[in-house]
């Protein structure tokens, strides 16, 4: 992928991390007692941001100052 590919899935994968915190947020405050669902979202939200780390760290490579 170039460039601008990995800044248009980073974009994506955000964007989705968001809506999946809005989602449990929703869910908790709502008072759900499916606690398998509210467990699945949040393990979706950890690979997600896994996957968001992995693309920043190709998009900005470390330094050494």
């Amino acid at each position: 992928m170039n460039e601008q590919e990995l800044k248009q899935r980073l974009e994506l994968l955000r964007s989705e991390h968001r809506d999946l915190d809005a989602a449990v947020a929703a869910l908790v405050l709502a008072g759900s007692s499916d606690q398998l669902q509210i467990a699945r979202l949040k393990k979706r939200k950890l690979r997600l941001k896994d996957q968001i780390s992995n693309i920043e760290d190709t998009l900005l490579p470390d330094i050494i100052a």
